[in-house]
């Protein structure tokens, strides 16, 4: 499309952002630029300014913004980003605590009606801004803060996520060894009680244990079950060394602090060239996790006890659709999984081309990250089920979720295997892997917000290079107290309050609002049309403006309501100072938006109609006069059916 210049004469911009489908500029064959009343803005000979409120175009010289070298490179990173640990340890546990299949109800609603639509709409705001998580919302300025909410949150995930790669990775390199160390209690960190194996006779409520060499037996059912474990051991006293509490940080653990290096090392060079190379690298990491998930599966399904742990992972129990708290788990879960409200999925999305069709994508994303969670549940449970009939016990008291299955329940189930250290060092890779991805591309979505911030003019060589390394640096240097032996609790404390629950559904509440009444829904569908070129089905405005909305505020008012306060195996209490730390973190990015909105409210000047309407008024960029053509009847390609490619109505040229 072939680029104009504007007057500079402010007489002549008649463009008025906002009213809908204003804020536009059409071309009227003959050289000029017209706005959608037809007035004159510039002629094509004159070199100037953009109109008022509107980005001035790209200067010569600076770099234009990265897009993915295909647009396969975007669906893996999407894939790679949201498809992460959750989806192997915490779905299935929720489907088997919640009903069994029963749970896929209300999942499949909520992922329709909730997880569906506020996935779409971060992806094509992140398309059509061509911005990341704060300048995205240049499209109602007076919420910006929302950006810096979704920043606070990421920023505070890749923290504290990484240290569950960092446990994941010092599991593997101990999976390369003839004896699995977590399988034996002859190592100095193992007690006195240190249980290696039980086997528990279901008839006479006795059983018996292996310590060393020595077998014991005439031992209830109950004592075994809560005796110390080897694995158990291995994980509080060696790995983790874990003190009386969150007042007791003592030591590093130095072998913990040199896992913790490397895997931010990896994440740097992973992320540092950008999306050219990122996008090249989740190739692997995206898709060689489902390989080690369907041989996991094959060799899971051939145990014995495998067919008794699917049926309790699928076994529908229709009484639990009446409880509250399965729906709420469900619409928490997708939160969760789909990784909304943290702004990677915006800072992805406007690396697309401006043509892209990512309303497909989104359903696309949306089919692999739950089909892959439920995938995952037949090999977790397949693998559990094993695990409770070699030791005699109902698979209710093995069944785990959480760093809980991935570091106590797994490795004992491999533990019990033939050849165990094969088994143990593909699931931990995989493990690896999993949330590998998920946290470079985190890392990538609040660096992308950063170099946002500064835009052309402030251009330098190397500069991300620079602000990633600052950004690993800074959380590595945060990480610090988390190889401590009181490392556990600053975990939990991250992960219960900084990306809680309460916090995601707050981003997304309010993104959903913004969108569909200050900017407007109706305006944004027609942007998505200019973009896509037909219009979305009508349920994704209805999504918006209402469902989404009261499906995020009700989930989050249960929540509050039933709080409870932090603990540690449900027997250690976190000290009220412990709360409030986490509470500081909670609101540090919840208190942005309301923050922020009154701010600029009170900066402003005129009366309160005057201060709004100046402050939502959008602010475009330079892509936006490139790409955009607005003469497109709309309402023509409202009729237009997606699915159908000879329909299909090219509405622009891309110059990429």
């Amino acid at each position: 499309m072939e680029k104009s210049a504007y007057s500079t004469d402010s007489s002549e911009v008649s463009v008025v952002l906002g009213e809908e489908k204003k804020g536009h500029l059409i071309p009227n064959g003959n050289g000029h630029q017209t706005g959608v009343n037809g007035n004159l803005i510039g002629s094509g000979g004159a070199a100037g300014a953009a109109p008022a409120g509107m980005a001035s175009a790209a200067k010569p010289g600076y770099p234009e913004r990265e897009t993915w070298t295909r647009q396969m490179d975007f669906i893996m990173s999407c894939v790679g980003f949201a498809v992460g640990l959750g989806n192997v340890w915490r779905f299935p546990y929720l489907c088997y605590k919640n009903g069994g299949g029963v749970f896929l109800i209300p999942y499949m609603l909520i992922v329709i009606v909730g997880g569906i639509p506020i996935f779409f709409l971060e992806i094509a705001l992140g398309q059509f801004m061509k911005a990341g998580s704060i300048n995205v919302w240049n499209i109602a300025p007076l919420f910006k803060g929302l950006g810096y909410a979704s920043m606070v949150i990421v920023f505070f995930c890749n923290t504290y996520y990484i240290m569950v790669l960092a446990w994941g990775f010092y599991y593997f390199i101990k999976s390369f060894s003839s004896t699995l160390p977590w399988s034996t209690c002859d190592n100095p960190w193992n007690s006195e009680n240190c249980i290696e194996f039980y086997r528990c006779d279901t008839n006479s409520s006795l059983g018996n244990i292996t310590h060393g060499n020595t077998t014991h037996g005439n031992m209830t059912c109950e004592e075994l079950a809560n005796g110390r474990s080897s694995i158990i051991e291995f994980w509080e006293n060696k790995v983790l060394n874990i003190s009386e509490g969150l007042d007791h940080p003592g030591s590093i653990n130095w072998e913990m602090l040199l896992c913790l290096m490397a895997v931010w090392v990896m994440v740097y060079f992973c992320v540092w060239k950008g999306v050219k190379s990122t996008g090249k690298i989740v190739y692997f990491t995206a898709t060689f996790p489902y390989v080690v998930l369907i041989i996991l599966l094959v060799r899971g399904v051939t145990l014995p006890g495998a067919y008794d742990g699917i049926m309790y992972y699928i076994k529908p129990d229709w009484s639990k659709l009446g409880e509250a708290q399965v729906w709420i788990d469900a619409g928490t879960q997708i939160f969760f999984s789909y990784a909304i409200g943290l702004g990677a999925l915006t800072a992805l999305g406007s690396y697309n081309r401006f043509n892209n069709d990512c309303y497909k994508d989104a359903f696309m994303l949306a089919l692999i990250n739950s089909g892959t969670s439920f995938f995952a549940g037949f090999v977790v449970f397949s693998i559990l089920g094993f695990m409770a009939k070699e030791q005699g016990v109902d698979i209710s008291q093995v069944a785990e979720t959480g760093p809980g299955l991935a570091f106590i329940a797994y490795p004992k189930a491999v533990s019990l295997m033939p050849v165990a250290p094969v088994w143990a060092a593909l699931f931990f890779f995989m493990l690896l892997l999993l949330g590998l991805d998920s946290q470079f591309v985190g890392v990538e979505g609040f660096v992308t917000g950063i170099l946002d911030l500064f835009p052309g003019k402030d251009y330098m060589r190397w500069r991300r290079e620079i602000a990633v390394a600052i950004c690993c640096l800074l959380c590595f240097i945060i990480d610090l107290s988390m190889v401590t032996q009181g490392g556990m609790y600053v975990f939990q404390l991250f992960d219960y309050y900084s990306a809680s629950g309460m916090t995601l559904l707050w981003q997304a509440f309010w993104e959903c609002i913004i969108v569909a009444w200050v900017y407007g829904a109706d305006r944004f569908m027609d942007d998505i049309a200019r973009m896509i070129g037909y219009r979305p089905f009508p349920y994704m405005k209805w999504c918006w403006s209402f469902i989404t909305p009261c499906v995020c505020m009700g989930i989050f008012l249960f929540h509050l309501v039933n709080y409870k306060p932090l603990t540690y195996n449900n027997v250690y209490v976190y000290p009220w100072w412990g709360e409030v730390i986490g509470w500081c973190m909670a609101l540090s990015s919840m208190l942005c938006i309301p923050v922020s909105v009154l701010y600029k409210l009170f900066r402003a000047k005129g009366s309160f109609q005057e201060r709004w309407d100046h402050l939502t008024k959008p602010v475009w960029g330079a892509h936006q006069l490139e790409y955009m053509a607005p003469d497109t009847d709309i309402k023509r390609l409202a009729s237009l059916s997606p699915g159908t490619e000879e329909n299909k109505v090219i509405i622009f040229e891309s110059v990429m």
